[in-house]
């Protein structure tokens, strides 16, 4: 499905990138890989079969202004260009009431979730534009879109601001064949998730399907995303939410 396709994964050394890295190169993409932690990142790397030829990895933070340059330079350098763009690095922050958080604690959430968007976009789509076109993906979440949860307030508004980017990025940079789109998983088992038996409970109770998802299965959403299997979708804020949104009891 991403035969030879250039791609990069932020937030690939865990969780639902590494799954993604790892899907992703099955299917054909060469990948830079991106994280701040060069052990877990190598890790990654080096579970992908024939990772020499199709696998680098690039070390750093997203919200660093020079990042996403150096990202989309080495897939430029290194496999000729750029195709697409799984932007999935992010993180929870502090929790607890907006009247409680500070300032640098918005700011880095902020920062994190939302800026970097913002960032890896610029550079990424003169690059997709060079290339005759391509897809990005975001990772937002159910959590601002279709539910709110106490104590979630900068995570919250960071991810509906991506289905807001999203929407604005695919009308600008669909006559250039570029399509856009926001990728809503619901609860994951993933590093963020935490490892309390009985949070995981609470959690799946959320879910229509009374589960909660595996990396893989979120993975599998952003590969038909950034696929010609999605070739028509476009500034959706798609949910892959173990039916989280239609689940009141």
């Amino acid at each position: 499905m991403l035969h030879e396709k250039s791609i990069i994964i932020t937030g690939a050394s865990s969780g639902i990138g590494a799954a993604a890295a790892r899907l992703f190169a099955g299917s054909g993409a060469n990948l830079i890989l991106t994280a701040r932690r060069k052990e877990m990142l190598e890790e990654v790397r080096a579970s992908i079969p024939d990772a020499a030829r199709k696998v680098e990895i690039l070390v750093g933070d997203v919200t660093d202004p020079d990042f996403a340059k150096a990202a989309v330079s080495m897939a430029i350098e290194r496999f000729g260009g750029l195709d697409g763009a799984f932007n999935n690095a992010g993180m929870l922050g502090d929790m607890g009431p907006v009247s409680e958080m500070s300032l640098g604690s918005w700011r880095q959430v902020m920062d994190t979730n939302l800026t970097s968007a913002f960032l890896l976009a610029k550079h990424q789509v003169p690059a997709l534009k060079a290339r005759g076109g391509g897809a990005i993906v975001f990772t937002s979440s159910f959590v601002g879109q279709t539910i709110g949860l106490p104590g979630m307030a900068a995570y919250a508004a960071s991810k509906a601001g991506l289905v807001g980017l999203t929407q604005v990025l695919s009308v600008e940079h669909g006559p250039d064949n570029i399509r856009v789109n926001a990728l809503l998983p619901g609860g994951t088992r993933t590093e963020m998730a935490g490892d309390d038996p009985a949070f995981h409970d609470y959690v799946a109770g959320l879910h229509a399907l009374k589960r909660m998802a595996e990396p893989e299965e979120i993975a599998n959403a952003a590969l038909f995303l950034l696929s010609d299997a999605g070739s028509f979708v476009t500034g959706s804020a798609m949910l892959c939410d173990g039916g989280n949104s239609i689940t009141k009891a």
